[in-house]
């Protein structure tokens, strides 16, 4: 005779089972999967390199002063304000002499990690600007998968080229002044190069201008949490960020373009950029590893 808690067990394990294959499944998958956002509340759940995003909305795939590039992509996904630092910034840029931007990827409909490319981009609050200024901004779809921004640092990474110009500076630094930003990732010969005009006045935004490898042809906009927004994780500070005055115009710019270029053979540890996951690779993320409330913006409508 079987007994009823082993009957009851029995008739649960399918469930169980279904529910450890789901949260066992990987995230990049799932989140990839969806062409539309949920219909929620606009809302970044966990941080910005491991998280998804409730209630985003769509960047028009054209608009008076800006380009959504790499539409195959479905990445011109982004919580409210991120969309609305968008648009501001391209106006922007036609007030410094742009044409307005060409904007590269900001998240996924639903965020969440990705099959390619980036770390971060996970709750619609970070997005990618490219260095090309637009000659036109009636690129067809298929002109904006075959069009390439430019970079602007040299090979050996230690200088801008001559595509950097006095507007891209502007670009940024208005960027930069906007209260909605956090950070800004730049090629490291970038921030050299605009470090090279400060003055103290430049600090408190020149501060939020930060170095990462693989930012040579575009600039990465981080927005700050949006108030009220209770499942976002704030990034944290840095140690430039918490020594009153830094602006990072200072040796550990330096490192940028020695020794992370030439490592000494003493080990020397790279700064630790608190938007990268370090314990694991975000392509390799199951629901499980995200927070619980991003199996709510999967299942919703």
């Amino acid at each position: 005779m079987i007994r009823p808690l082993m009957l009851a067990a029995a008739l649960c394990a399918p469930a169980l089972f279904a529910g450890a294959a789901e949260a066992q499944q990987l995230a990049n998958q799932l989140f990839g999967a969806h062409a539309s956002p949920s219909q929620q509340k606009p809302m970044p759940v966990g941080s910005y390199a491991k998280g998804c995003a409730a209630g985003l909305v769509e960047l028009p795939e054209s608009g008076p002063s800006w380009q959504a590039m790499r539409l195959s992509r479905g990445r011109n996904f982004g919580h409210p304000e991120m969309i609305n630092f968008l648009v501001d910034l391209s106006r922007t840029a036609q007030q410094i002499g742009w044409a307005g931007l060409y904007i590269g990827d900001i998240s996924q409909p639903r965020g969440g990690p990705m099959t390619s490319g980036h770390a971060s981009h996970q709750i619609g609050l970070d997005a990618d600007i490219w260095q090309l200024p637009p000659e036109r901004l009636n690129l067809t779809r298929r002109e904006r998968e075959n069009i390439s921004s430019i970079p602007v640092r040299s090979a050996d990474q230690k200088s801008v080229t001559r595509n950097w110009t006095a507007r891209h500076h502007a670009i940024m630094r208005a960027a930069a002044l906007d209260p909605r930003v956090d950070r800004i990732f730049v090629a490291a010969a970038v921030k050299i190069e605009m470090c090279k005009t400060a003055t103290r006045a430049d600090t408190p935004w020149l501060q939020k201008i930060r170095p990462v490898a693989g930012h040579d042809t575009h600039f990465h906009v981080r927005l700050k949490c949006p108030k009220g927004a209770r499942l976002c994780e704030t990034q944290k500070p840095t140690v430039a960020e918490l020594s009153k005055g830094g602006n990072g115009c200072d040796e550990t710019l330096t490192w940028w373009v020695t020794d992370y270029l030439n490592p000494p053979k003493s080990t020397t540890k790279k700064p630790v950029d608190p938007d990268v996951p370090r314990a694991r690779h975000p392509r390799q993320f199951t629901m499980a590893d995200l927070p619980k409330q991003c199996q709510d913006v999967l299942a919703s409508r």
